[in-house]
């Protein structure tokens, strides 16, 4: 007698070479290349989102640095008011 555990596993075998039979088939080839440009379209729109998230994040502190004065400096003294 097969316990039902040895019985889930023979089925998750069975399942499995039986997928991928159908997926190397004549009729699963175009499944195949179907979710295979799934996942280039996918890349390519994770690739522009990140693009775009740097040069969004670079213009953010390209303006908050404009509002702040530079560390290091000291502030412009007037020579001629010193006298």
């Amino acid at each position: 007698m097969v316990d039902s555990n040895q019985q889930d596993t023979l089925l998750k075998t069975a399942a499995g070479v039986a997928g991928g039979a159908v997926l190397f088939s004549p009729v699963g080839m175009p499944i195949v290349h179907g979710l295979a440009g799934i996942a280039v379209a996918s890349l390519g729109i994770m690739a522009a989102g990140s693009v775009v998230g740097a040069i969004t994040d670079n213009i953010g502190n390209a303006l908050s640095s404009r509002d702040k004065p530079e560390r290091g400096f000291p502030e412009a003294v007037d020579e001629y008011d010193s006298e």
